[in-house]
């Protein structure tokens, strides 16, 4: 199974903001830092506020963040919502024209296959994602000539 580039965009995010808990961080920075697009970045994030995992705070001072803790993020919750509905084969939306569709038993497997898959990202939360912050930070937040560092919420 493939994770589409808009998943893992979100996945991107949100590493970005559960490596430095309590700071927020701009579109641009997170653009930067994974060095992609800002136009794919600001669907993401508008996504992920709209699903509940992300606060979008306007304003001076503003920016993006965590709407809840890293470790009440489950990795299969957002794949899912990300993903939408899962159709790793035509059959899967019930309107295929494969010609055995009536008696294949690949449907079955294929199922199976996708249920194990979301077993195991339910095993893990944002936070198990980041419990190595310290070699994170050493990637993602390198200071970039003529800019800020992001400052931490008071």
């Amino acid at each position: 199974m493939k994770l589409t580039a808009f998943t893992d965009y979100s996945l991107r995010v949100l590493i970005y903001l559960a490596s430095r808990p309590g700071q927020r961080a701009t579109i641009a920075q997170v653009a930067q830092a994974f060095q992609v697009s800002e136009n794919h970045l600001v669907k993401v994030v508008h996504f992920l506020g709209k699903a509940g995992w992300l606060k979008n705070v306007r304003g001076k001072g503003g920016g993006l963040e965590l709407a809840r803790p890293a470790d009440r993020i489950g990795i299969a919750d957002v794949v899912r919502d990300a993903e939408g509905d899962t159709r790793v084969a035509e059959c899967f939306g019930g309107q295929g024209s494969c010609v055995i569709g009536p008696v294949c038993k690949l449907r079955n497997v294929m199922g199976d296959a996708v249920a194990a898959f979301y077993a195991v990202l339910a095993r893990y939360t944002l936070e198990d994602l980041v419990r190595n912050r310290d070699e994170l930070a050493a990637i993602l937040f390198q200071p970039v000539a003529g800019q800020e560092p992001a400052r931490s919420r008071a």
